[in-house]
């Protein structure tokens, strides 16, 4: 069974700003499960969790969840929050009475887009991370390489909450050797956290999007698995983002390349199997 741990979908007309990019014209519409379905299909993928899309309003969960609800290939689904929200524990309990809400597996605020790195230091946000826990949630993470000493130490501190690390911290593959070296280190530290699983995914669109190839992904693939083992990693497309670089079977491709030899059970882990432990998926 494969997994694709982490895709989006979203309305254009609802607002995602971070659309407006120059550079981002060619996703700059609308993508809904009518065009996701036949691509999973010919992919030979099984079931999926759909992730926030950067709309960073609490309306966008009553939208994925109802897509969750209808497409039953998606099995959870990891909406937004702020989690400085004093009423997060509110937030978590309005979502799970939407229709769907029994599908909710994860939250995912935008720390990429905080400028302090420290930004999960601050007592608030600290709060809210055990109020996630509280809730039985994962927490994902989509962060800077900057911001991955805090993440670790935030893992640290709430060991009671599983930890999502999107996109293996995003690290500057088009940098080659210079991007491994500035995210070896954090991520060792991250990977150290025995509450930290992470994503292989979003790997193709830090790469050079235009001449990316595995051997470029090779070296950060590997350093994960050596970091994290194969049981706390999970393929994750990134569709439709991904499309900026390559097409949903080319980057489910290009990670089975880029991995090092496994056994079987190691890839089943990888590409599934991770997944559904650390989401509770039960669809």
């Amino acid at each position: 069974m494969i997994v694709d741990a982490h895709h989006h979908l979203w309305r254009i007309e609802d607002g995602y700003r971070w659309l407006d990019a120059p550079e981002l014209a060619p996703i700059r519409r609308s993508f809904g499960p009518a065009e996701l379905e036949p691509e999973l299909a010919a992919a030979g993928v099984d079931r999926t969790v759909l992730v926030e899309g950067g709309r960073c309003d609490t309306d966008e969960a009553g939208l994925l969840l109802g897509y969750a609800r209808r497409c039953t290939v998606i099995a959870g689904v990891v909406a937004w929050v702020d989690p400085a929200d004093p009423g997060l524990a509110e937030t978590i309990a309005g979502y799970r009475r939407l229709p769907g809400g029994d599908l909710l597996v994860g939250v995912r605020p935008q720390l990429q887009a905080e400028t302090d790195p420290d930004y999960l230091d601050r007592p608030p946000v600290r709060r809210g991370l055990r109020a996630i826990a509280d809730a039985g949630l994962a927490l994902d993470v989509v962060c800077r390489v900057d911001q991955l000493a805090a993440v670790a130490r935030a893992a640290g501190d709430v060991p009671e909450l599983r930890f999502v690390l999107d996109h293996l911290g995003k690290p500057r593959i088009r940098a080659g050797a210079d991007g491994l070296a500035e995210w070896a280190t954090p991520i060792a530290a991250l990977a150290a956290r025995a509450n930290v699983t992470a994503k292989l995914s979003g790997l193709v669109t830090e790469a050079d999007q235009d001449r990316w190839r595995v051997a470029d992904l090779r070296p950060f693939v590997t350093e994960a698995v050596d970091r994290f083992g194969p049981h706390r990693l999970m393929f994750g497309s990134d569709w439709p983002v991904c499309r900026l670089a390559a097409d949903y079977q080319a980057v489910l491709t290009a990670l089975s390349e880029a991995l090092p030899p496994l056994t079987a059970r190691e890839r089943s882990a990888v590409f599934g199997d991770t997944a559904t432990r650390t989401y509770r998926l039960r669809r």
